[in-house]
């Protein structure tokens, strides 16, 4: 009766923890969930939003030729986006799909984003109950808290979706080797292909399955039903999540041959993507828990060839291995390609705290001595990241430039007027205005302005300069009026901006300033 009371008291405790961690990820994936929307999105968040708004007001689920990303999430976000949209119109916000744009659905595609970011939480905890529950506790700790999964949990973008899919293929396959059926390799297999059908890259997650067939002792059936189970059920999941990789596959072979291009090994004349890579985990994990990931890498390895529990040492491992070598040799380096590899980053760390201190038991080290360094250590990995986290929830909740910028613009420009922004990264409402982008005002002449009647201009400072192009901005609005200007302050992250008055001789520099940010900058 003792024992049961204590296990049962220990499974209180353990649920009670992961609530506190589901809890803490939630908070920090849905906190200022949407800011800049919809005037500053991410810059690959309309290659989603806008493809997705296509494909529902105009009833194809063909990409149109985008094959940048495979389609599972373009579906799932088109199944919000609908839901969304009866949702307005049961609040009168419109009455047709005609009357809205991509703009309106931006907000609730985060939301799918944040949920699936959380979920993935309780996947790495279910992972690492393989291990102990003080392994899975600490695990999904970690994953709640690491900044770059928190950041991108942000965005609608397919990196957080393609890590909950790889999370859960490594789930499933670790159950299928611990249980062998053709039915679990199966199911393990297809989580492999809706990862594949997220990002391509995710189908990379196969090789567990595919590896983990190997280490069953006895197997009850022959091992090829079990990898031609995993097979096909992955490659029927993606294209299902894919469809069009066939139905267009003209379209598909030539979007694949571009990316195959532009994602080209990196030369020798860059930084190794390794070193950049590493680079981006030190800021997110500080040197501690660097320090803490190789020590549970090297501690699995060694587990993996000597075991006990060799199997599911070696999946840890080899999957980001394989992942992280293929990612940093492309000359495209982005911190959030690292993105499936933190499930495994956190098992880690949380192997090197409880499995690595529990080796002094062989020196007679007290117990209270091991608990407390194991205390020490959680903190050392834990409270860097989070600090991360809370810094990064914290500045994109204030109201950055391009908001103050947005509701000045708002306020005194009129509908209709013709806009046109310089980059990319801000945006206003299409219905309201006329707008383009530009990538370099000085693309155009001052005559081009006026000719195709632009009225206003907008510049930003997330554009550099060289000495010639300076001189060229300054002779170009020389000729145009500012009227506002809108500095980076802590109080206000983001670019600098000013707005010009095109056909206006330029003002003094006693133009009115929008407040309550400082006076603009001058180029």
């Amino acid at each position: 009766m003792e024992r049961e009371f204590r296990e049962s008291s220990d499974m209180r405790r353990s649920v009670a923890g992961l609530a506190l961690v589901l809890g803490v990820g939630a908070v920090l994936r849905f906190w200022a969930l949407g800011y800049n929307v919809p005037f500053a999105v991410q810059v690959d968040e309309p290659q989603v939003m806008n493809r997705v708004v296509h494909m529902m007001k105009t009833g194809s689920l063909n990409p149109q030729g985008f094959f940048d990303y495979p389609t599972l999430y373009f579906y799932m976000q088109m199944v919000v986006a609908c839901v969304r949209f009866l949702a307005g119109a049961q609040a009168r916000l419109w009455t047709s799909l005609g009357q809205v744009t991509s703009d309106d659905f931006y907000l609730w595609g985060r939301v799918l984003t944040a949920v699936m970011g959380t979920a993935t939480i309780y996947l790495v905890y279910r992972i690492g109950y393989r291990w102990g529950s003080r392994h899975a506790l600490l695990a999904a700790a970690l994953m709640a808290v690491m900044p770059n999964h928190v950041r991108e949990s942000h965005h609608v973008l397919t990196d957080v979706p393609m890590t909950f899919f790889t999370t859960l293929s490594f789930l499933l396959t670790l159950g299928a080797m611990e249980l062998p059926t053709a039915r679990a390799f199966a199911w393990a297999g297809a989580a492999a292909g809706l990862a594949a059908g997220t990002k391509y890259y995710g189908g990379m997650v196969l090789v567990a399955p595919m590896l983990a067939v190997w280490f069953i002792t006895n197997p009850p059936r022959p091992r090829r039903v079990y990898l031609l189970s995993a097979l096909g059920a992955a490659a029927g999941c993606f294209l299902l999540a894919a469809p069009y990789t066939l139905l267009d596959l003209p379209g598909f072979l030539n979007a694949f041959a571009y990316l195959t291009g532009a994602f080209q090994p990196r030369g020798g004349d860059v930084e190794p993507g390794w070193i950049t890579y590493l680079k981006h985990l030190n800021l997110a994990l500080w040197y501690p828990g660097i320090i803490l990931m190789f020590w549970g890498a090297i501690h699995a390895i060694v587990r993996a060839f000597t075991g006990p529990g060799r199997g599911r040492f070696a999946l840890l491992i080899v999957f980001p291995v394989l992942y992280f070598f293929l990612v940093a040799d492309r000359v495209l380096i982005f911190a959030r390609y690292l993105m499936p590899l933190f499930p495994f980053i956190s098992l880690l760390i949380a192997i090197a705290i409880v499995s690595g201190v529990s080796l002094l038991r062989r020196f007679s080290i007290p117990r209270p001595v091991r608990t407390a360094l194991i205390i020490g250590l959680t903190v050392v990995a834990i409270l860097p990241p989070l600090i991360v986290s809370i810094r990064f929830d914290h500045m994109i909740g204030k109201p950055w430039t391009y908001r103050v910028a947005s509701d000045w613009i708002l306020k005194n420009i009129p509908a209709k007027s013709s806009i046109i922004i310089e980059t990319g990264s801000f945006a206003l409402p299409a219905r309201r205005y006329k707008t383009d982008n530009a990538t370099k005002l000085i693309e155009n002449s001052y005559e081009w302005y006026v000719e195709r009647k632009v009225q206003y201009v907008v510049t930003s400072s997330m554009v550099g300069h060289s000495a010639d192009e300076e001189r060229a901005y300054r002779a170009l609005l020389g000729h145009m009026s500012l009227v506002a200007g809108f500095r980076q302050s802590n109080d206000h992250p983001g670019p600098d901006l000013q707005v010009f008055r095109v056909g206006a001789p330029r003002e003094p520099a006693t133009t009115k300033v929008a407040e309550p940010v400082s006076p603009p900058t001058k180029r």
